[in-house]
């Protein structure tokens, strides 16, 4: 039986995940769960009853099923090392884990789509608020996820790593909400030269099954 991934398109917990089942070169099949205003299934009774967050990603692995992304890719690495995401060696297995979590836990709670629709209609911020409150956290964070980053050709050498499968769906939400990140050069060119790989094309949004729906 394939693994099965609940993921939204947009979701970029889960472009993460779907990047690295790419990498590793695991069978799995997509669960659609939209998010979109106006449909949200992910607060439906059905899904709650896969997942009591009500949040995607979910990955359904048998006798293993788990949210949030970041243990869900800690779970493959473990579950499946034959394609190590991980460095083996330090320190650099270590900065790798922090910049993940730079943006699983200083970026992008504060921009989820949540968040974003709180600031809206609880606080009353309007568009152009919106939008500088989400530019805002994407320069403070990619400053210190620049400065983090390795050399070679992505975030941490000469191969992906989970570095890369955090950073491309981020900078992919930087450019939706057309956020300038010219000024960061390193994530610029690891982002460019994971897109070239089929790896990363193939989990991209606009490729998802789902993605005509929205």
């Amino acid at each position: 039986m394939p693994i099965k991934l609940y993921s939204y398109w947009r979701s970029s917990a889960a472009y993460r995940v779907r990047i690295a089942l790419n990498l590793k070169d695991l069978d799995y099949e997509i669960v659609p769960v939209s998010l979109a205003p106006g449909v949200s299934a992910h607060r439906e009774d059905a899904y709650r009853a896969v997942n009591p967050q009500m949040l995607v990603p979910f990955l359904d692995d048998g006798d293993i099923a788990i949210g949030q992304s970041m243990a869900i890719l800690e779970y493959l690495e473990e579950a499946y090392p034959e394609t190590a995401l991980l460095p083996k060696n330090e320190p650099v297995r270590s900065r790798v884990r922090a910049f993940c979590n730079m943006i699983a836990c200083d970026i992008h709670p504060l921009n989820n789509l949540r968040v974003l629709q709180y600031l809206k209609a609880e606080l009353g911020a309007d568009d152009k608020a919106g939008s500088d409150w989400y530019a805002h956290w994407i320069h403070e964070g990619f400053e210190a996820a620049e400065a983090l980053a390795g050399d070679g050709t992505y975030v941490f050498g000469d191969k992906p790593t989970l570095a890369d499968c955090f950073l491309v769906p981020q900078m992919y939400n930087a450019h939706r909400f057309k956020v300038p990140v010219e000024s960061f050069s390193k994530l610029v060119a690891s982002t460019e030269a994971c897109n070239k790989l089929s790896a990363f094309k193939k989990a991209a949004p606009e490729q998802q099954p789902d993605a005509a729906a929205d």
